[in-house]
């Protein structure tokens, strides 16, 4: 299906994924139309503002708790593809507030379909999901063992350790109230398109960053503290649990990879979308300082316990059964040769003459743990996907991104 001269619905068009979907596509001269919240104060988002002043976005105030909305979206836009990111997407916040996370990505999800349904339209429906959906992955004998004690039980019982690269055919335990709000969707959509026959096809994407990246997400977090350094002079910076393992894809390969399913996906089908690679969050903050002028000659616990020179020596050595780019101290931790407790209180990161100090908080931790995500995207590849970012890309993009708010600071 060629995208040329189609007319494109993106719910959630003010949110980072959404915005940055409708400048690409407008881009390339395709008719999009932007569903969205009304604002109280009848400002354009901070996102959309950011577009250029000959994007022609065509923007539709609603609310995808409310069935009549949608209803009058999908007749204006008379979409050919609607691509369906709206919804609470902070997993935090999730757990601080369940119910609202339900009734915004499980009622909204189950009204955009219904709608198609009861409009007797025929678009193509790419639904976002997430790789939260596999939740509590068991990447080793240990870690399942941490897990059964935590929390009592492992459903479903893995049936081969590690259960890593993720495929789309691993189990599913999702760990947190959005995780469990995007399963529904994701199965709610396949059910429309077995029994109504709606077009819809499932990415469950892993995480994606770039610039603009809100601050409450983690990547985002630690490049604004990171740049901030230079000019609170202080050396200090806090994190949650540096031990998570994350599949961190750029925003830019995500979205075009979400074209890619509109054009090529198999209808009720899913996708895993990632970077098939795994990193530490202690490592993206030792990167981070790194890119910005803080190369990192060794770190050591606030205690002096432990201590490993050289933490960020690339290392591509082949682990879970495949090769990819990760630093030494990922692989120490991945092998379980390393790890960071609550007792360890932080780290000192030593670069040159200067002393980075880094703080664990246990506030920023979640309820129930997701330890690692890694993908296994041969599924997507098959049908023509290519990532082309690493993950210093990233890094590089959100550090410029939050060099303006450090000059005019400076000034």
């Amino acid at each position: 299906m060629s995208q040329s001269n189609k007319r494109v619905l993106i719910t959630g068009v003010s949110g980072f994924v959404g915005s940055l979907m409708a400048k690409r596509l407008l881009k390339q001269g395709l008719e999009v139309y932007g569903f969205m919240r009304q604002r109280a104060d009848g400002l354009i988002p901070h996102n959309l503002a950011k577009l250029d002043k000959e994007d022609k976005l065509n923007l539709i105030e609603g609310n995808l708790e409310n069935l009549s909305s949608i209803n009058k979206a999908l007749v204006s836009s008379e979409a050919d593809i609607i691509f369906h990111f709206g919804g609470q997407s902070f997993i935090p916040r999730s757990f601080e507030e369940p119910l609202e996370t339900v009734s915004a990505n499980c009622l909204g999800t189950a009204n955009l379909l219904e709608a198609i349904r009861i409009t007797d339209l025929d678009p193509v429906v790419v639904f976002a999901g997430s790789s939260e959906e596999y939740g509590l992955v068991i990447s080793s004998q240990t870690q399942y063992e941490e897990a059964k004690a935590r929390y009592g039980t492992v459903f479903p019982e893995p049936q081969k350790i590690p259960e890593v690269p993720i495929a789309e055919t691993n189990p599913l335990r999702p760990m947190s109230p959005y995780a469990i709000s995007k399963l529904y969707g994701d199965y709610l959509a396949r059910n429309y398109w077995n029994s109504y026959g709606i077009k819809v096809v499932i990415s469950r994407a892993f995480n994606h960053e770039g610039a603009g990246r809100g601050t409450m997400f983690v990547t985002s977090a630690i490049a604004r503290q990171v740049i901030n350094l230079k000019v609170s002079k202080s050396l200090c910076l806090t994190i949650g649990n540096a031990n998570a393992f994350r599949d961190w894809s750029h925003v830019d390969d995500i979205i075009e990879g979400y074209q890619l399913l509109a054009e090529k996906g198999k209808f009720g089908d899913v996708y895993n979308q990632g970077s098939m690679r795994t990193n530490s969050v202690m490592s993206y903050l030792l990167l981070c300082l790194n890119e910005a002028g803080y190369p990192i000659d060794k770190i050591e616990t606030f205690s002096g316990n432990k201590i490993i020179d050289r933490p960020l020596e690339p290392d591509d050595s082949e682990i879970y059964g495949i090769r990819f780019e990760k630093t030494r101290i990922d692989d120490m931790m991945l092998r379980e040769e390393l790890t960071f407790a609550s007792a360890d209180k932080g780290v000192i990161a030593y670069s040159d003459s200067n002393k980075v100090r880094i703080s664990f908080d246990r506030k920023m931790f979640r309820p129930a743990e997701v330890p690692i995500m890694l993908s296994n995207t041969d599924k997507f590849k098959a049908i023509g996907f290519r990532s082309k970012h690493t993950i210093i890309d990233i890094i590089k993009d959100q550090l410029d991104y939050w060099k303006p708010e450090q000059d005019s600071v400076g000034n």
